[in-house]
């Protein structure tokens, strides 16, 4: 009896020894748990309200201040088409070459025409010598009282009438070299070059397809000036003028830069009640029809917050900045942006003034980490 009561007590002991160890060991865990990651090398910024001008963000599409669209004058089948998109051409470069036989053989006969009316000309000059001749002739012979006045009088009549004759024979040889020329301006129309250097953009013609006239074959952009066409509501026409600054941005290309407007189109579109304001650029990479915003200045001052753009940490389609409490623990804040301003960026929502963010060594963070600025 004894003996069983000494293992029962021995094992209870043993038990309520291990159990002390186990809570000791799990305290510990937990201790070791709720200490925070230390972070180093994280920069802190306090956020605060600072005045800045008034803008309103709309978006817009570079274009080429320079196009041309290629198309045919006369009707004709496609024969040569040398060029293909986003090859480079010289202005006078041949393009396209149209089979057109008809315009080609109405040159040819304007051209014997031509030269039949040269030979007409000719001989009615001769004709005119002969009777300017004959008549100076006559006339002396009519003074002496050689031959009749009816004699004198046909010789003076045919002087007049190859006159006449070499009158209407320059006309008809005027007439004729206006009308080769035109002749000729049509067969021309069937070599179509570029009308200015730039690169092609655009082909809407293939090789052996019929072209007709007014019909587009190609577009040709002049590569050397660009601009951004911005669509600006008709709310605040009076608020935008030429020389108004922009804070123009480029997604494609990365870079923010200021600017201002150059030309604004007088007429609005009455589809979108926008007008159309255009800014002229000059950074390199750029390709028509890519698509930019800009910040245009309204002349106005606001209240608002800005934090570098340095601080924004995007994932997904969510965007947040990692705040410092008292305690410097780091906690991602949801916050809404608004425009950009050089290389800061409004925060609409999720900020309050004085509290601070970290600007530097962003990556390094992880929720509820400490922050050693």
């Amino acid at each position: 009896m004894r003996s069983s009561i000494y293992r029962i007590s021995a094992g209870t002991a043993l038990a309520l020894a291990l159990t002390g160890c186990s809570g000791t060991k799990h305290e510990t865990e937990k201790k070791e748990a709720a200490a925070p990651v230390v972070v180093k090398g994280v920069a802190l910024e306090t956020v605060k309200t600072t005045s800045q001008p008034e803008t309103l963000e709309v978006a817009g599409t570079v274009r080429s201040r320079t196009s041309a669209v290629v198309s045919a004058r006369v009707p004709g089948t496609i024969i040569l088409l040398k060029v293909r998109e986003g090859e480079r051409v010289k202005k006078g470069q041949l393009l396209v070459q149209l089979d057109a036989r008809e315009n080609q053989a109405t040159a040819a006969a304007a051209d014997a025409g031509l030269d039949e009316s040269r030979r007409a000309l000719e001989e009615t000059h001769a004709r005119k010598t002969l009777a300017d001749a004959t008549f100076e002739r006559y006339n002396r012979l009519f003074k002496e009282q050689a031959v009749s006045r009816q004699e004198f009088e046909v010789k003076q009549t045919e002087k007049e009438l190859a006159a006449q004759g070499v009158a209407r024979a320059e006309a008809r040889l005027r007439q004729a070299r206006e009308g080769a020329q035109a002749a000729g301006t049509l067969a021309g129309y069937t070599r179509i070059v570029a009308p200015i250097s730039g690169i092609i953009t655009a082909r809407q013609a293939d090789l052996g397809s019929t072209a007709f006239p007014a019909q587009p074959l190609m577009t040709i952009e002049d590569e050397g000036s660009y601009q951004l066409e911005l669509s600006v509501p008709e709310s605040i026409a009076p608020k935008v003028r030429p020389g108004t600054p922009v804070q123009v941005s480029l997604d494609a290309l990365n870079i923010s830069f200021t600017a201002r407007i150059a030309e604004i189109v007088p007429a609005a579109d009455p589809a979108s009640r926008t007008f159309i304001a255009k800014v002229g650029l000059s950074q390199k990479g750029l390709t028509s029809g890519m698509f930019g915003r800009g910040a245009i200045s309204l002349g106005t001052v606001v209240n608002g917050l800005l934090v570098p753009m340095k601080a924004i940490v995007e994932r997904g389609a969510l965007t947040s900045v990692w705040v410092a409490d008292n305690a410097n623990i780091a906690r991602l804040r949801l916050v809404k942006t608004g425009k950009s301003v050089g290389d800061r960026v409004e925060i609409l929502a999720g900020l309050s003034d004085g509290e601070r963010v970290a600007v530097i060594g962003v990556e390094k963070i992880s929720e509820g980490s400490k922050i050693e600025p």
